[in-house]
């Protein structure tokens, strides 16, 4: 199924959403007055070191403090030639943000700047030449691999995504050539800003959206708003220009674009607590600040039944795939808990199981199905990237009903 990329405003706001038929299956809210911070490339300065804890604290552009983890292999970039490689207070280098501020936890930096494609990521630091997972196909991967070795550098490295799975090798290297030269001009240029500065910024995140988007599953890319579909066609135009022909502008007085896809319906009902299953069973989404907790409940999916046992099962498999979805929708991470019902037949358990794998791996974050307890809880955990939907919206974790 064809996917719509939705991008529409709503007061301050411009909403990004992944329509799937009539179901929004992804949806990132965009604060117009706010620029994001992720992906960001900063001149910053150490300010701390934390022995403890083995990490440094960068200041960036506003005074803001990120925390650098020094566990990790570190290549700094510094601002001044130094004799050693090992950070100290003081110390003045570009980093990168590689996750946003969480609640009271300051932005997460790295010093492995990555310069993100289409279909590829410019690494800085690392010679690898890597292919995406999600890529099945044995004899394309090894195609990737082969013609990718004339790109091979000293001091930096590629990754081949999902998207280049069936993209032709020319508009790859393409692409390539025009993430080398952002990072040679990043090089070249960022560490003689003044500390603090801003070096290099990613797009706003409707277009990060659409560039993160997979490419076969997406049909169409439509916007209401003059000013945004006018960025969206001068991104696509300079680094996407394949995918420009699936670019619309909607034009109704009558009914707007958010109301045609009811994207303020889909968007309260995404904040709720409760999900009711087509089955009459129920799905209670509960995040907390260490970690989410999902419970599937039989509601009113079993008065009358007399195979109380395979009536579970089918909840809990109806329950899997809207879980999946939930996950992705609200977009959860971190750890997560699910307390599906009590199942005795280790047949059944299996196979919920995997279909959980199959699920998540559909999910563009990375998530991992850990383990079932001894107590039938499944534990997942899933990476943090963008803040929960949650938080795009300003709501308090423990507010929702």
């Amino acid at each position: 199924m064809e996917n719509k990329l939705i991008v529409t405003k709503q007061e301050d706001k411009v909403i990004s959403a992944v329509f799937e038929g009539k179901e929004m299956v992804q949806v990132n809210i965009h604060q117009e007055s706010e620029e994001g911070l992720l992906g960001n490339i900063y001149l910053g300065k150490v300010k701390n070191i934390v022995k403890n804890i083995n990490a440094a604290f960068v200041e960036i552009s506003g005074g803001r403090m990120c925390y650098l983890s020094l566990n990790e292999e570190q290549y700094p970039l510094f601002s001044k030639p130094k004799k050693s490689e090992k950070i100290v207070i003081g110390d003045e280098f570009l980093v990168q943000i590689s996750k946003e501020d969480v609640k009271t936890k300051a932005p997460v930096v790295t010093t492995k700047l990555n310069i993100t494609g289409k279909y590829a990521v410019l690494i800085h630091g690392k010679t690898t030449l890597g292919i995406s997972s999600k890529i099945g196909n044995e004899t394309r991967k090894k195609e990737l691999k082969e013609y990718m070795k004339e790109f091979r550098q000293e001091g930096y490295g590629f990754i081949i995504r999902t998207n280049g799975a069936l993209v032709p090798l020319e508009r790859i290297g393409e692409e390539i050539y025009q993430l080398i030269r952002q990072y040679e001009k990043l090089k070249e240029y960022g560490v003689h800003k003044t500390p603090f500065s801003l070096v290099y910024s990613t797009p706003p995140g409707y277009l990060c959206d659409i560039r993160d988007g997979l490419a076969e599953s997406l049909g169409e890319i439509i916007t209401d708003d003059a000013g945004i579909y006018q960025k969206i066609h001068e991104y696509m135009t300079n680094y996407q220009k394949e995918d420009l022909s699936k670019l619309r502008f909607y034009e109704d007085k009558l009914l707007s674009l958010g109301n045609l896809y009811s994207v303020k319906t889909k968007l309260e009902n995404a904040l709720k607590s409760k999900v009711w299953l087509k089955s009459g069973g129920t799905v209670i989404i509960q995040p907390t600040e260490a970690l989410t907790v999902i419970d599937v409940n039989t509601g009113k999916a079993v008065s009358g039944k007399k195979k109380a046992i395979d009536t579970f099962f089918k909840i809990n498999m109806e329950a899997a795939v809207e879980i999946a979805r939930q996950i992705r929708l609200r977009n959860l991470s971190g750890i997560i808990i699910i307390d599906f019902i009590d199942m005795e037949l280790s047949e059944y358990k299996d196979q919920l199981m995997k279909r959980l794998e199959e699920l998540f791996k559909l999910d563009p974050i990375k998530t991992t199905l850990v383990d079932m307890t001894a107590l039938n809880l499944v534990e997942i955990t899933r990476k943090k990237v963008r803040k929960p939907l949650l938080e795009q919206m300003g709501i308090n974790v423990g507010t929702v009903v």
